[in-house]
């Protein structure tokens, strides 16, 4: 008798252990997409329940909260950047553009960016066709699935549990007139909250800076201002209204100049004619700059 109760004991003492430790990992992914889930996004942003509370209640994290805060348009790449694909590629063109975007989807349209027809996904193409020569019968538009369409001013929680409820990982923004704005991955949403999401292909980056042509760079808003200006051979921070025991990076230099947090294509020039071009930036930072050297600069690099 003993024995059966002590046995019974030992199991409700099993199941209870199982349950917490279920209950206490399911991860960061599983509470995101709960704190958004489609019956919170539909309808009022305002009620998505975006506050995690750990054991101590801190309130929510700084990433939970631009969920609410920021819209798609601060987050999405801007449709000068956008790598597309022509409805009228060949497998050959196809593959090509694949191997020099390094992405795994792509959208395609028919004549112009502004008239999307949906994307490809690269291993769509790889199982039917392969990548080294197709026959004549390559019919891309039967490999495209369908995109998904959004307003810049969708705050980018709804959209999250959109893409998450619809399976999408790609969505194409459409401006008031109905043409293409931008564009956006669930990776850009989900970077809001977690931070930068390092892949295979961002590890290969590992200048902080290469020349793009001469006297034009391209450089990471993090690169040290001192080695940048050792590369170029010429001070940025020589001028009377810079102060420069403030400045580290080249996109601190920038951020004071600009006087805030510059949009992505925005030019900003420096006092001695020096351009920043701001390649890549969100709401909060600038991650990617275009220097372009005066030629007078340029003969002093030489």
């Amino acid at each position: 008798m003993g024995d059966s109760t002590d046995g019974s004991s030992s199991a409700a003492q099993s199941a209870q252990a199982e349950s917490q430790i279920q209950s206490n990992s399911g991860g960061f992914l599983r509470r995101l997409m709960e704190a958004i889930s489609p019956a919170d996004a539909g309808g009022d942003v305002q009620n998505l329940q975006l506050e995690y509370e750990p054991t101590q209640s801190l309130g929510p994290t700084p990433g939970m909260i631009n969920l609410r805060r920021m819209r798609v348009e601060d987050v999405a790449v801007p449709k000068v950047d956008i790598k597309a694909l022509a409805a009228t590629m060949s497998h050959g063109e196809v593959v090509d553009a694949f191997r020099e975007s390094g992405f795994s989807r792509l959208p395609v349209y028919d004549g112009t960016l502004d008239t999307p027809v949906g994307f490809l996904h690269l291993k769509d193409m790889a199982l039917k066709y392969g990548f080294n020569g197709a026959s004549g019968d390559f019919d891309l538009q039967a490999m495209l699935r369908p995109l998904l369409f959004v307003p810049p001013s969708m705050p980018i929680g709804v959209l999250l549990a959109k893409m998450q409820t619809e399976r999408r990982h790609m969505a194409l923004v459409i401006d008031e007139y109905g043409g293409v704005d931008g564009l956006v991955t669930i990776e850009d949403l989900i970077e809001q909250v977690v931070g930068e999401i390092e892949d295979e292909h961002d590890q290969a980056e590992v200048a902080l800076w290469t020349e793009e042509a001469p006297g034009c760079f391209i450089a990471f808003a993090k690169t040290p201002l001192d080695e940048f200006e050792s590369e170029i051979g010429r001070s940025l921070t020589a001028d009377e209204d810079i102060d420069e025991e403030d400045i580290d990076t080249l996109g601190g230099l920038v951020f004071m100049l600009a006087g805030r947090v510059p949009t992505r294509g925005e030019l900003v020039v420096h006092p001695d004619g020096t351009e920043f071009e701001v390649i890549d930036a969100d709401a909060r930072r600038i991650k990617r700059l275009r220097v372009i050297l005066t030629e007078a600069q340029q003969h002093v690099a030489e």
